[in-house]
């Protein structure tokens, strides 16, 4: 139950006499609304307003049944009326309990019947149960062709999308044609607001509102709704209850928006958590019988070296190797070596090594082929392909259905596919075939038989996100430039745990999935 649901509530129960108790020494409703009815009568006589076409009496029959006469007429309203209310309470017409009117706006052809010290009020001005009294304004001229209402009365848009829109005026006002109002007589015009703006009353107003593409609801016909009127006493009770309540309610609102929150954004925040823990080796244990992943990088060293060999790539000048010594970590590139504690982003499993991602992998290298070269039933990838932060691909297309014609990148079947242009999108997946993609995307081969999944495990995970982020250029289109890409830290498990880890992650993806 969110605050307005709650707030609806309350307000169900205010109208129903259920929010206080009732006092057996509060003169019964019956009572005001002989009142009321003996006030309208002088107003008449008065001819301050104008005599009801059709003055309604609601009185409970000897069958404990509710009847209403109108002129002669005497009609059971027993299915009318929507729910019990305490014996002190009486039905009544909305009409019946106070001076109402439509709006009017004066000819704007005259220019004299504006820019005065009157607000006129439009629905626009409505809003959030307030009043903008300073939009526009009527002369002392215009107020004799306006509709005005005093203080205290209360406004209600009475046509179109804004329909039940309320509020009361804290001061004389005219208003126009698509607002009725009313001015209570001997009733609060608080409690009379609080039930005018219940899911009760705005379902009649809904029920009752004429028109098809437009709503509207005349005068007339909103002069019939029906009002529970319970005694004074306990209208003002209710009032002061309604207004202890609303602090409440407020915070209920704020608690329940970060409940709602939080609830929102738990599992992406937990899959990143996750995703986390995985390349910081807290996911799943160690095994002392694992291969360490220093034997796993000498690997890649020898195969990086037979490449070379045969002319398949180049050597890197700049190759960088990472080790431990009196417990801290070094680096050592040519001849040159320095301590990194400083930069070791984060404390991973004594069996795990830290490499830069450019020394186990092909990062930066790429293939390019010319869109005439490129088949017609080729794969081809483009960023619009990928589901952010997921690694799923969502549409596959052929060069045929793209109709491409610019430079495309090669990558083949199991190649890690990252996205280097807006990196916080995490755009990452696994090709599945051979195929194209954009220059934007980047196909990287991992050495040593490294999981591809679990490389796509850390180029997702919040640490790789983070770094990338921080070291895109670019403002519009912020991308990671390839030597950073290369430059960034790798947390290598021995091969056996990245096959837990891979096995525990899809484990546990299908279940967030759901929550």
């Amino acid at each position: 139950m969110n605050a307005q649901q709650l707030k609806n509530s309350i307000l169900q129960l205010a109208v129903q006499g259920k929010l206080v108790p009732q006092d057996p020494n509060d003169e019964p409703a019956s009572k005001l609304v002989e009142r009321i009815r003996v006030e309208k009568e002088k107003l008449i006589k008065e001819k301050k307003i104008k005599p009801d076409k059709n003055p309604s009496y609601i009185f409970k029959g000897s069958d404990n049944l509710p009847y209403e006469k109108v002129g002669n007429e005497v009609r059971c309203i027993a299915e009318e009326v929507p729910f019990d209310i305490p014996e002190s309470w009486e039905w009544v017409r909305l009409g019946n309990i106070g001076i109402t009117q439509t709006g009017n706006t004066p000819s704007k052809a005259h220019l004299e019947y504006f820019n005065g010290k009157t607000p006129f009020i439009s629905p626009a001005d409505i809003l959030n149960f307030n009043i903008n009294y300073n939009n526009q304004s009527l002369s002392n001229i215009g107020k004799k062709y306006g509709r005005i209402c005093s203080k205290g009365s209360i406004l209600q848009v009475c046509i179109g999308g804004s329909i039940g829109k309320l509020a009361i005026t804290n001061m004389e006002i005219a208003f126009n044609q698509q607002i009725n109002s009313i001015t209570p007589l001997y009733c609060s015009e608080l409690y009379l607001f609080y039930v005018m703006d219940t899911q009760y009353f705005y379902q009649l107003l809904k029920e009752k509102s004429g028109g098809t593409a437009t709503p509207i609801i005349n005068r007339g016909v909103w002069d019939t709704l029906l009002i529970p009127l319970p005694p004074i006493e306990e209208q003002q009770r209710i009032v002061n209850k309604l207004k202890e309540l609303e602090p409440y309610i407020k915070e209920y609102d704020v608690a329940y928006e970060k409940i709602e929150k939080l609830n929102n954004n738990f599992p992406e925040q937990l899959k990143k958590s996750i995703l986390q823990e995985a390349v910081q080796g807290k996911l799943v244990p160690q095994n002392p019988k694992d291969e360490p992943a220093s034997v796993l990088i000498e690997r890649i060293r020898q195969e990086k070296e037979q490449l070379i060999k045969d002319k398949k790539i180049k050597k890197d000048k700049n190759e960088s190797c990472i080790f431990r010594r009196d417990n801290s970590h070094y680096e050592k590139i040519g001849s040159e070596e320095r301590c990194i504690d400083d930069e070791i982003p984060f404390d991973i499993p004594d069996n795990w090594e830290w490499v830069r991602l450019g020394n186990i992998s092909n990062y930066g290298s790429c293939i390019n082929i010319e869109s005439i070269d490129i088949p017609d039933k080729m794969w081809i990838l483009d960023l619009e392909d990928i589901e952010k932060d997921t690694g799923r691909l969502l549409t596959k297309k052929t060069k045929k259905e793209v109709k491409t014609l610019s430079t495309k990148h090669r990558f083949y079947n199991r190649q890690i596919l990252y996205s280097k242009l807006r990196p916080y999108l995490n755009k990452v997946i696994i090709a599945d075939e051979d195929g194209c993609c954009t220059s934007e995307i980047l196909p990287i081969t991992f050495y040593g038989n490294i999981y591809p999944e679990y490389t796509q495990i850390f180029l997702m995970s919040p640490y790789f996100v983070s770094y990338a982020n921080q070291c895109s250029y670019g403002v519009k289109m912020p991308r990671l430039g390839t030597e950073d890409g290369k430059n960034a830290f790798f947390a290598l498990p021995p091969l056996s745990e990245q096959k837990r880890i891979v096995e525990k992650i899809q484990t546990l993806m299908p279940i967030i999935e759901i929550l």
